[in-house]
């Protein structure tokens, strides 16, 4: 295998940059730079000089013994000054090593993979934690990078495979006489699972809104203010504004860091029936979008209009600016109502956190299902009798191989190019 090498942290002038070295000559292509490279786990100054012998910078080198490292192969980091010409001479020399090239974007990564230091749901972790831009987001990723999900579906996992032996067992001595019914413990084993699986599944969607972000549609009639209060909430001219009714044709986008979430505003064009062709395709984006959020504003003043308030959804009198006293209202232009506005978005989207599960993508919702299924079918086989029991066995086989094709053990070698491809060289 190749020993691979990359700039592990920002292009650019910093204040330090880090070239990582990974592979089995990682210790020797070192040693070409510095002439010595400290024990493992220790970290020593050391001069860095290309072949001709001219100085190329001084360091901090680090190394780390396979396979307790990252990559789980000899790892060696060398902390340069974060100058653009010292990378590229570093760079430049380790590339005039026989053996040694240039990592392709997530080749560190995958290979803690391959050597079974991360499993796939941590390294969809690992990608939403460098991807994290809210202090929900960075929580929940370095749940998932921890480990938890995997932890989790290993205990899923043994619980099936517990089950399948106890059926394969009595199917073993279908001909004798068995002296335990299995069937007590093989419900019990797949009714927690299933419940538990069900759960998690649940609260894969609050998830995957974290680490993707919530919408809030601002909706309402034409001139009402919806535009303006996206501004306010922007806190700069995100839309254009203007006393002329169905000025926003099409939705504007704001997003904004909410009490620690990634929220979306959304400020849609006023519903109405409209002759203009343009506006009546703004209106149906509009309607269409609003459905979909997660959340919506409504501002309205008493009309009737395409879309429906939902039970969390928040209504409010628009431009409280003004109105008499004592009414909820909200005013884009002065701000008056907007800081009560933000709080309430901001305590709907929190409790919804609270049931959010580890599972984050889609595809882990996607594997979970299909384990459930495998599970529910033969949790429904085994209540017909021991003569159905090998069907009952095969169920649980696939539902443990979607369990195992969710933590990356099978069938996921078509996923991996494009999973790793998200990542940076370095990573």
């Amino acid at each position: 295998m190749d020993t691979i090498f990359a700039l592990a942290t920002a292009q650019g002038r910093a204040g330090v940059s880090v070239i990582r070295i990974s592979g089995p000559d990682a210790l020797d292509a070192a040693r070409k730079l510095c002439g010595d490279v400290p024990g493992p786990r220790h970290a020593a100054v050391r001069k860095l000089r290309d072949t001709s012998g001219d100085l190329i910078d001084e360091a901090l080198v680090l190394s780390f013994s396979g396979p307790q490292s990252f990559t789980g192969e000899d790892v060696v980091e060398l902390q340069v000054h974060g100058s653009v010409a010292v990378v590229r001479g570093c760079l430049k020399e380790l590339g005039a090593i026989d053996g040694c090239r240039l990592a392709e974007p997530g080749e560190f990564t995958r290979r803690a993979l391959e050597n079974n230091r991360l499993d796939l749901a941590q390294v969809e972790g690992l990608a939403d934690l460098i991807d994290a831009e809210t202090e929900g987001q960075r929580r929940q990723a370095v749940r998932v990078f921890s480990g938890a999900l995997g932890e989790k579906v290993e205990i899923w996992r043994r619980d099936l495979i517990r089950a399948a032996a106890l059926l394969e067992a009595t199917i073993d001595f279908a001909d004798e006489e068995v002296p335990v019914d299995v069937s007590p413990e093989v419900s019990a084993l797949l009714a927690a699972t299933a419940s538990d699986l069900t759960g998690e599944i649940e609260g894969s969607f609050v998830a995957e809104r974290i680490r993707t972000g919530f919408e809030v549609a601002i909706v309402g009639a034409p001139n009402v203010g919806k535009s303006t209060l996206l501004n306010r909430l922007a806190g700069r001219d995100a839309a254009i504004t203007s006393e002329i009714a169905g000025t926003t044709r099409d939705v504007i986008e704001v997003k904004m860091d909410l009490g620690g979430l990634a929220v979306t505003f959304l400020d849609t064009a006023g519903l109405r029936d409209s002759e203009d062709q343009i506006e009546a395709i703004g209106v149906e984006r509009a309607v269409e979008r609003a459905e979909k959020a997660d959340l919506r504003v409504f501002l309205t003043e008493g009309a009737t209009l395409k879309v429906s308030p939902g039970p969390e959804d928040i209504i409010l009198v628009p431009k409280q600016d003004v109105l008499v006293d004592g009414v909820r209202g909200v005013s884009g232009r002065t701000g008056q109502g907007v800081t009560g506005l933000i709080e309430d978005i901001r305590e709907i989207l929190s409790n919804r956190c609270s049931y959010a599960g580890i599972a984050t993508h889609e595809r882990h919702r996607l594997a979970m299902e299909q384990a459930l299924a495998g599970l529910n079918a033969a949790q429904e086989i085994v209540g017909r009798g021991p003569d159905l029991y090998d069907i009952a066995a095969e169920e649980l086989r696939s539902a443990i191989r979607a369990l195992e094709a969710l933590v990356g053990r099978i069938d996921v070698e078509n996923l991996l190019d494009e999973i790793f491809a998200s990542f940076c060289v370095g990573k």
